[in-house]
C-alpha cells in the first residue's frame, strides 16, 4: 500500500491521466441560471455557449472530500491537492471534509490551478510510488506549490475582472489596445503580464515564459492546456519538445470550473522543472 492522493476537478486532469496514477477526483459545483448542473455533464464547448444564461461556480462541499478520502484510505494516509484558497473556498472545504472523514489526512493548498494543480497532484503520486510516509508525500507537495508555473493567453480580461481576480484598469486597457492577454497564476494570485499582439505573439510570449524558467540539470513535467483548441495547445508542446524531452507531457482542457472565470479562446502551459534526487 502507499499513500493516497485526491484532487478536484479545477486540475483538470484527464481522466485517463487520473486514474493511470490512481488520483481520486473530487468534482467542483457549478449552476447555470441558478440551476446547478454536474459538472461531468457539461463540456466546455456547452458552457461557453450558455455564458449568457449566468454561469456561478463553488468549491465540492465537505462530504464530497470526506467520502473522496474514505475511499481512497488504504491506512497509509491520504494527502488532498485543492484548488488555491485564494480562488475558492475548496481548501476549507477540503480542511472539514477531511476532519469528517477522520484518519490519516493532510490537506494541501496547491497555490494555483489546473495543469498547475494538476502537476502538484502527480509530483505527490511520485513521491508516494517511492514509499514516502504522508508526511512526505505531503511535503513534496508543499514544495511543488513554489515550483510549477502557469501562463495562459485569453481573447479577453473581461470574466477575470467579473470576478475580481485582476484591476478594471488592466482589462480596460487590453480590450481598447485589441492586444491578446497573458497572465501567470502564481501563488493563489493572477498576474497580468505583457500582453501580445495576436495569436502568434501570445504563443511566444508564453514559450518565452517557458524558456526563461528552464533549470540546468532539472527533468520537464509539462502540460498544454487549451479551453476548445486543441491544436493550439498541440503545438505549443511539439515546439517544447523539439527543446527538451520531458519525461512527462501530455494535453489537457482548462476544466469548465477555470473557464467559467476566464471566458473563452483560452490556450496555456503548466510546467515543473524537477532536479533528480542525487543532482547538486
Amino acid at each position: 500500500m502507499t499513500v493516497a492522493v485526491v484532487t478536484d476537478s479545477a486540475s483538470a486532469l484527464p481522466a485517463e491521466v487520473a486514474e493511470a496514477n490512481d488520483i481520486g477526483i473530487v468534482p467542483m459545483g457549478l449552476a447555470i441560471g441558478g440551476l446547478p448542473v454536474v459538472e461531468s455533464a457539461l463540456d466546455t464547448e456547452e458552457l461557453i455557449a450558455r455564458f449568457g444564461e449566468g454561469i456561478t461556480t463553488s468549491g465540492p462541499p465537505p462530504g464530497d472530500f470526506a467520502k473522496a478520502v474514505e475511499r481512497a484510505q488504504t491506512g497509509d494516509g491520504v494527502v488532498v491537492i485543492t484548488l488555491a484558497g485564494e480562488l475558492s473556498g475548496t481548501y476549507r472545504s477540503a480542511l472539514l471534509g477531511a476532519q469528517e472523514a477522520g484518519g490519516a489526512v493532510e490537506v494541501v493548498d496547491s497555490q494555483t490551478a489546473a495543469g498547475a494543480e494538476a502537476l502538484v497532484a502527480l509530483a505527490a503520486v511520485r513521491a508516494a510510488r517511492a514509499g514516502g510516509s504522508l508526511e512526505e508525500v505531503a511535503a513534496v507537495a508543499r514544495q511543488a506549490t513554489s515550483e510549477v508555473s502557469l501562463v495562459g493567453s485569453l481573447s479577453t480580461l473581461e470574466y477575470l475582472v467579473k470576478g475580481g481576480h485582476i484591476p478594471a484598469a488592466a482589462g480596460w486597457a487590453a480590450d481598447r489596445l485589441h492586444v491578446r492577454p497573458v497572465i501567470e497564476l502564481r501563488q493563489g494570485k493572477v498576474r497580468p503580464l505583457r500582453p501580445a499582439l495576436g495569436d502568434e505573439a501570445a504563443r511566444e510570449r508564453l514559450l518565452t515564459h517557458w524558456r526563461r524558467s528552464r533549470v540546468e540539470g532539472a527533468q520537464l513535467h509539462i502540460i498544454a492546456m487549451h479551453s476548445l483548441d486543441a491544436s493550439e495547445a498541440a503545438d505549443l508542446l511539439a515546439v517544447i519538445k523539439a527543446e527538451v524531452q520531458p519525461v512527462e507531457s501530455f494535453l489537457s482542457g482548462f476544466g469548465t470550473a477555470l473557464v467559467a472565470h476566464t471566458g473563452p479562446s483560452l490556450v496555456g502551459l503548466a510546467w515543473h522543472w524537477v532536479v533528480p534526487s542525487g543532482v547538486a
